[in-house]
């Protein structure tokens, strides 16, 4: 179990690029196997759950060939089907939470698509049944071996039709679509995610060959096709860590430009951080900010104070909130944080207080913080990462805080952030892994 020691309490300056974007590369990885044909897609993300994703893919037959650090060529033309019933496979793909997208290209494709209950982060119920039901929609048949935690989908052939998903899932929405693009006639998703991610899934599916219209909006219609071709595609620049470096930068008081954000992709992220008082600007497609001695935090026109709180896009995205959290612990004022997706995202908190924090858990999903205004720095401490997003948050309260702090299971934090401490060096943090 690897290890950060981090020295807390300096400023920190320069540019910083963010890597491609962990949520789209996972669905774009999958959609390789919707062809035989050549897919080459460009600034791939470097960490550990999009490797072990290639990884699978190779097992399954999947020629990969790494042109250069973030780019690669797949070619899906001799997949290995008996593969997916080895017990290789339902090691692997029980380790890693975005195997599960393979299920819908593998069955639009070739009438099959396994999964063991996949792994990934800890922050509570992460249900599948959206992914499922929409199989069904779709003619497929669904078996669910609990002995073994396996799921089946199998159909001869799938057909169109109207459905409503039970909730806004983007990986649910993503399966879906990879599925329904081989469906025959036409097929109707209602409150479909619209995620900037799956709008690129979408926008490469139909360079393919694929008839996918309402991309962006929360109806997609779909209109089946025999065969997809290949293409060539770019990952978007991950929103999630623009948006820890916009924290990372307010809470050091670091004077910070992140470069080619993709700023029209970014949504009301800006907007929300500029509501804890966070000055941004737009210098192109990059984020200026300033170092900032201090930030208020806005309350409402009728003086209550500030809730922050997650929803489907074009809402504010789950994965900032544990982020925003500990922006706000240095703020001045108060905030509701309200994580309405994940009943167990919130439970880091403890680490905070240890720290110095002030947060009241009120329960599983909302925390009041009541901010120092940067006149009690938080102090150093020990801690253990227990999530991707908990982990690059306290990861953040540690370069703010005054003295040495360690935090150990950083195989969390590999699994989103690419080569992050060489990174943070780069801008002046005191960081090492041991």
């Amino acid at each position: 179990m690897g290890t950060f020691k981090i020295e807390g309490g300096h400023k920190l300056k320069g540019n910083i690029v963010p890597q491609g974007a962990k949520n789209e590369a996972l669905q774009i990885i999958c959609a390789v196997l919707v062809t035989s044909e050549k897919v080459t897609i460009h600034n791939i993300p470097q960490i550990v759950d999009v490797l072990k994703l290639i990884n699978l893919l190779k097992n399954l037959g999947v020629k990969v060939n790494q042109i250069s650090n973030n780019s690669y060529e797949f070619q899906a033309d001799e997949i290995d089907l008996d593969y997916l019933l080895s017990d290789q496979f339902k090691k692997e793909g029980a380790s890693l939470r975005g195997s599960i997208m393979i299920v819908g290209p593998m069955l639009g494709r070739f009438g099959k698509g396994y999964i063991p209950t996949p792994g990934g982060d800890k922050i509570g119920r992460r249900r599948l049944d959206t992914h499922f039901e929409g199989f069904e929609s779709l003619g497929a048949k669904f078996e669910y071996d609990q002995e073994n935690n396996f799921y089946k989908v199998e159909a001869k052939e799938l057909t169109g039709g109207d459905m409503l998903l039970d909730e806004a899932s983007v990986t649910g929405t993503a399966n879906i679509v990879m599925a329904a693009i081989f469906a025959k006639g036409k097929t109707t998703i209602y409150n479909a995610a619209c995620e900037p991610y799956l709008q690129q899934l979408c926008k490469m599916l139909n360079s393919m060959g694929a008839n996918i219209s309402g991309i962006g909006s929360n109806l997609l219609t779909i209109i089946g096709v025999e065969k997809l071709g290949g293409c060539e595609h770019r990952v978007l620049p991950d929103m999630i860590e623009i948006g820890s470096w916009i924290g990372l930068a307010a809470i050091t008081g670091s004077e910070l430009t992140i470069k080619d954000v993709s700023w029209d992709n970014l949504g009301i992220i800006p907007k929300a951080f500029m509501k804890m008082g966070i000055k941004l600007e737009r210098k192109g497609d990059d984020i200026y900010i300033p170092a900032m001695d201090n930030y208020e935090l806005q309350n409402y026109i009728d003086g209550s104070i500030l809730t922050i709180s997650d929803a489907p896009w074009p809402g504010l995205t789950p994965d900032l909130i544990s982020i925003m959290l500990v922006v706000a612990t240095q703020a001045k004022g108060s905030v509701l944080i309200h994580q309405k997706m994940f009943e167990s995202r919130l439970f880091f908190v403890d680490k905070l207080i240890s720290m110095g924090a002030k947060i009241i858990l009120c329960d599983p999903h909302r925390a009041t913080v009541i901010g120092h205004d940067k006149q009690y720095q938080l102090k150093a401490t020990t801690m253990t990462s227990p999530d991707i997003r908990a982990g690059i948050s306290l990861l953040i309260a540690a370069l703010s805080a005054k003295g040495t702090s360690y935090i150990h299971n950083i195989e969390q934090i590999d699994r989103g952030y690419e080569d992050i401490e060489n990174r943070l060096r780069a801008i002046g943090a005191k960081i090492s892994r041991i």
